[in-house]
């Protein structure tokens, strides 16, 4: 019978951690909340299941799942404009922009989107389409971009 009361209390845990889990930001109960619910079903089939091994294999399962866990949310990648607040011109790396004011001794400014930058690269007149490489600061650095060949 007292198995019987530790294992209903293992999963009445488990259920109000994955209930908190639902109101609070954060993946911080999940883990301890699969924990509890293992450890419940477990106390549930074996009737010598000591309070020790139950406290040892809660520690042990949520342990395991958060770094289960961690494998699983560390390897998503951050979407390709999710950049720190502190670096706004890193999120414009890669992207084409057009040469507004000539490039000469190495730096102009160019277009892009609706905004003007300040901008280093070779001599370029204005007009021309630009693949910027690099960002130092509030400077730009571009090379200029391939065009597609004309059909």
């Amino acid at each position: 019978m007292d198995g019987f009361v530790w294992s209903y209390g293992w999963l009445l845990a488990g259920f109000a951690l994955l209930l908190g889990e639902l109101f609070l930001p954060g993946v911080y109960l999940l883990f301890p909340g699969i924990g509890a619910l293992v450890i419940g079903v477990n106390a549930l089939w074996l009737a010598d299941f000591s309070w020790q091994s139950q406290l040892i294999g809660f520690a042990l399962v949520t342990a395991v799942a958060a770094l289960l866990g961690h494998r699983v949310y560390g390897r998503r990648a951050k979407p390709a404009g999710d950049t720190p607040l502190n670096e706004r011109t890193a999120r414009l790396v890669g992207r084409r922009a057009v040469v507004s004011e000539d490039i000469r001794n190495g730096r102009g400014r160019v277009a892009v989107e609706d905004g003007w930058w300040s901008a280093e690269g070779p001599d370029l007149a204005a007009g021309t389409p630009v693949v910027i490489e690099a960002a130092d600061g509030s400077v730009l650095r571009v090379r200029p971009a391939k065009t597609p060949p004309s059909a």
